[in-house]
């Protein structure tokens, strides 16, 4: 097989669509735990809201069931980039090289720690975007982490017959 061969890919079928109701139960619950963050961020005129939260919402409301899904995952992974990117950043300052140490060592650290959560690996990207201060970590990572995590606690048990989560 030639390396072009495998850019055709292995001609699987694409996955079936969702049905409805999960559509929209996914849906009403990111609906819920994004405008939690955007109403506190008001109210505590503190932002809480980053955009690899969306993603995050997408996985524990559309795929709760999910490795990357976890609570443990979606804290873990979150603060555990944020925090290797303030290191790096700190260490070696805004240079290209230090962003992409940065983010290739939050993957590693994820998939060793098994808390994998995809979106979180933009984090340390938006670390050296946004050079902020130390409480990154706890606001708005700590605290936005936590509170998808808790309304999808409640949520995803109140509008399924499966519990959420699957393990902490």
């Amino acid at each position: 097989m030639t390396f072009l061969d495998k850019l055709r890919g292995d001609k699987m079928p694409i996955p079936p669509r969702a049905r409805g109701k999960a559509i929209a139960i996914a849906w009403l619950g990111c609906l819920m735990a994004v405008g939690l963050l955007a109403w506190l961020s008001v109210h505590w005129q503190s932002a809480l809201l980053m955009a690899p939260f969306g993603a995050s919402c997408l996985l524990v409301f559309g795929y709760p069931d999910g490795f990357f899904s976890q609570p443990r995952n979606v804290v873990g992974g979150h603060v555990l980039s944020s925090l290797i990117a303030l290191i790096f950043l700190w260490a070696f300052g805004p240079a290209w090289w230090a962003l992409a140490l940065a983010v290739a060592t939050a993957v590693a650290a994820m998939m060793w720690l098994r808390v994998i959560h995809p979106p979180a690996g933009a984090n340390a990207i938006i670390v050296f975007l946004t050079l902020p201060s130390w409480s990154f970590v706890l606001i708005p990572t700590l605290a936005g982490a936590v509170l998808i995590v808790l309304v999808a606690l409640v949520y995803n048990n109140a509008t399924r017959t499966l519990r959420y989560p699957k393990y902490w």
